[in-house]
């Protein structure tokens, strides 16, 4: 009785976050998605759905402005799945990107950094230097780069170089006015400022 009763809160709170999250009313979703994470674990669902929930609370999280929780969320979504489905499979490597992406956000960039020197290269080996996920990769791979205050002038130069090169590929693969593309060009603007601004000397004073 227990476990259908549990089963017929779940069904009954996946129509209501479904309601809530159409209508924007984020707060709510994120009260709902609460609930139904802790209905699956409580009736023991298979690590794959609750992944998926976990990464449906992840993003609310971040819309809400809560990017601590969305990190922590996102670490166990990413450690998730490479212990489920392993380092080469698609959704790992989508987690990897968020997760390295929230981290980026709350400025811990050398572990954004390290992440993506482990998680990129087999981007690039499985899906190709062409696929939207690796360029969406890359991009995060040379912010975190750049956009670090202890950044050595290598650092900056191949952020530069590399964010050169993924332009290049997204434009060629998703075009000019894809949300990526534009992302792309705006990183690539603030990685040349900081090179400019590292290689320029000060001037001395008078």
């Amino acid at each position: 009785m227990g476990r259908a009763l549990d089963l017929w809160k779940l069904s009954a709170i996946r129509l209501l976050g479904n309601g809530v999250s159409i209508a924007g009313h984020l707060v709510d979703a994120l009260a709902v998605q609460q609930a139904e994470l802790s209905i699956l674990r409580r009736i023991g669902r298979s690590e794959g759905e609750i992944l998926i929930v976990q990464g449906n609370l992840a993003n609310t999280y971040t819309q809400v402005g809560l990017e601590q929780e969305a990190l922590q969320m996102r670490h166990d979504v990413y450690f998730g799945r490479l212990k489920l489905l392993g380092g080469e499979n698609h959704l790992t490597l989508v987690a990897a990107d968020n997760y390295a992406l929230s981290l980026i956000t709350l400025q811990r960039l050398k572990e954004a950094v390290s992440l993506m020197r482990r998680a990129l290269p087999v981007a690039k080996r499985v899906l190709g230097a062409s696929n939207e996920l690796t360029i969406r990769m890359v991009r995060s791979y040379a912010w975190a780069l750049y956009a670090d205050a202890d950044a050595t002038l290598d650092d900056l130069r191949e952020a530069v170089k590399t964010l050169e090169d993924a332009e290049r590929i997204a434009r060629r693969v998703l075009g000019g006015a894809h949300p990526v593309t534009i992302a792309i060009e705006l990183n690539l603007q603030d990685a040349r400022a900081a090179l400019r601004a590292r290689e320029t000397p000060p001037s001395e004073s008078v």
